[in-house]
Protein backbone atom coordinates (compact mmCIF):
# COMPACT_ATOMS: atom_id res chain seq x y z
CA UNK A 1 0.00 0.00 0.00
CA UNK A 2 1.33 3.43 -0.92
CA UNK A 3 1.27 5.95 1.89
CA UNK A 4 0.19 8.85 -0.33
CA UNK A 5 -1.84 9.94 -3.36
CA UNK A 6 -0.26 12.23 -5.91
CA UNK A 7 -0.61 13.95 -9.23
CA UNK A 8 1.75 16.01 -11.33
CA UNK A 9 0.74 19.33 -12.85
CA UNK A 10 2.32 20.77 -15.98
CA UNK A 11 2.47 24.48 -16.83
CA UNK A 12 1.48 25.45 -13.29
CA UNK A 13 3.39 27.60 -10.82
CA UNK A 14 3.87 26.69 -7.17
CA UNK A 15 1.50 29.47 -6.16
CA UNK A 16 -1.17 28.27 -8.59
CA UNK A 17 -0.79 24.68 -7.39
CA UNK A 18 -1.12 25.74 -3.74
CA UNK A 19 -4.25 27.74 -4.62
CA UNK A 20 -5.74 24.83 -6.60
CA UNK A 21 -5.19 22.22 -3.91
CA UNK A 22 -6.37 24.60 -1.18
CA UNK A 23 -9.62 25.15 -3.09
CA UNK A 24 -10.05 21.43 -3.83
CA UNK A 25 -9.52 20.62 -0.15
CA UNK A 26 -11.97 23.35 0.87
CA UNK A 27 -14.60 21.75 -1.37
CA UNK A 28 -14.07 18.53 0.62
CA UNK A 29 -14.45 20.30 3.99
CA UNK A 30 -10.77 20.82 4.80
CA UNK A 31 -9.04 24.00 5.86
CA UNK A 32 -5.31 24.67 5.87
CA UNK A 33 -4.03 25.07 9.43
CA UNK A 34 -0.34 25.33 8.62
CA UNK A 35 1.88 26.07 5.66
CA UNK A 36 5.56 25.25 5.90
CA UNK A 37 7.87 26.54 3.18
CA UNK A 38 10.85 24.18 3.32
CA UNK A 39 12.84 26.16 0.76
CA UNK A 40 12.69 29.32 2.90
CA UNK A 41 13.17 27.42 6.17
CA UNK A 42 16.24 25.52 4.98
CA UNK A 43 17.75 28.70 3.54
CA UNK A 44 17.20 30.60 6.79
CA UNK A 45 18.19 27.83 9.22
CA UNK A 46 20.84 25.92 7.24
CA UNK A 47 21.86 28.37 4.52
CA UNK A 48 21.21 25.70 1.89
CA UNK A 49 19.24 25.90 -1.31
CA UNK A 50 16.34 23.49 -1.65
CA UNK A 51 13.77 23.13 -4.42
CA UNK A 52 10.36 24.74 -3.88
CA UNK A 53 8.54 22.49 -1.43
CA UNK A 54 5.58 23.32 0.81
CA UNK A 55 3.83 21.20 3.41
CA UNK A 56 0.19 22.10 3.99
CA UNK A 57 -1.46 20.91 7.19
CA UNK A 58 -5.05 20.15 6.14
CA UNK A 59 -7.80 19.53 8.66
CA UNK A 60 -11.45 18.59 8.42
CA UNK A 61 -12.76 19.58 11.87
CA UNK A 62 -15.67 17.13 11.86
CA UNK A 63 -13.46 14.14 11.12
CA UNK A 64 -10.69 15.32 13.44
CA UNK A 65 -13.25 15.52 16.24
CA UNK A 66 -14.59 12.02 15.47
CA UNK A 67 -11.06 10.60 15.33
CA UNK A 68 -10.09 12.19 18.65
CA UNK A 69 -13.21 10.78 20.28
CA UNK A 70 -12.28 7.32 19.02
CA UNK A 71 -8.57 7.58 19.91
CA UNK A 72 -7.35 10.42 22.12
CA UNK A 73 -3.71 10.15 20.97
CA UNK A 74 -4.58 10.40 17.26
CA UNK A 75 -3.65 14.06 17.45
CA UNK A 76 -0.06 12.91 16.99
CA UNK A 77 -1.03 12.14 13.38
CA UNK A 78 -3.03 15.29 12.70
CA UNK A 79 -3.39 17.32 10.58
CA UNK A 80 -3.33 15.50 7.25
CA UNK A 81 -0.24 16.62 5.37
CA UNK A 82 -0.38 17.63 1.73
CA UNK A 83 2.81 18.54 -0.12
CA UNK A 84 3.31 20.77 -3.12
CA UNK A 85 6.79 20.46 -4.60
CA UNK A 86 8.56 21.55 -7.73
CA UNK A 87 10.22 18.80 -9.76
CA UNK A 88 13.49 19.26 -11.65
CA UNK A 89 11.60 19.53 -14.96
CA UNK A 90 9.49 22.42 -13.63
CA UNK A 91 6.35 20.36 -13.14
CA UNK A 92 4.60 20.50 -9.78
CA UNK A 93 3.74 17.41 -7.76
CA UNK A 94 0.88 17.53 -5.28
CA UNK A 95 0.63 14.62 -2.85
CA UNK A 96 -1.53 13.86 0.19
CA UNK A 97 -1.01 11.36 2.96
CA UNK A 98 -3.18 8.26 2.81
CA UNK A 99 -4.69 8.12 6.30
CA UNK A 100 -5.41 4.39 5.91
CA UNK A 101 -1.67 3.76 5.77
CA UNK A 102 -1.18 5.80 8.94
CA UNK A 103 -3.99 4.01 10.77
CA UNK A 104 -2.50 0.56 10.18
CA UNK A 105 -0.22 1.15 13.15
CA UNK A 106 -3.17 1.82 15.47
CA UNK A 107 -5.20 -1.06 16.87
CA UNK A 108 -8.58 0.71 16.94
CA UNK A 109 -11.21 -0.57 14.53
CA UNK A 110 -13.44 2.49 14.87
CA UNK A 111 -10.71 4.61 13.30
CA UNK A 112 -10.78 2.52 10.13
CA UNK A 113 -14.11 3.88 8.93
CA UNK A 114 -13.10 7.46 9.72
CA UNK A 115 -9.75 7.05 7.99
CA UNK A 116 -11.42 5.51 4.95
CA UNK A 117 -13.81 8.46 4.61
CA UNK A 118 -10.96 10.96 4.96
CA UNK A 119 -8.95 8.92 2.45
CA UNK A 120 -11.75 9.22 -0.11
CA UNK A 121 -12.02 12.97 0.46
CA UNK A 122 -8.28 13.55 0.07
CA UNK A 123 -8.18 11.37 -3.04
CA UNK A 124 -11.06 13.37 -4.58
CA UNK A 125 -9.21 16.63 -3.86
CA UNK A 126 -6.09 15.33 -5.60
CA UNK A 127 -8.19 14.01 -8.51
CA UNK A 128 -9.76 17.46 -9.00
CA UNK A 129 -6.39 18.88 -9.95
Amino acid sequence: MDYYFSTTLQHTSMEEAVEKITQALKEEGFGILTEIDLNATFKKKLDVDFPNYKILGACNPNFAHKALQAENKIGTMLPCNVIVRENEDGSIEVAAVDPMASMMAIKNESLGQIANEVREMLARAIDKL
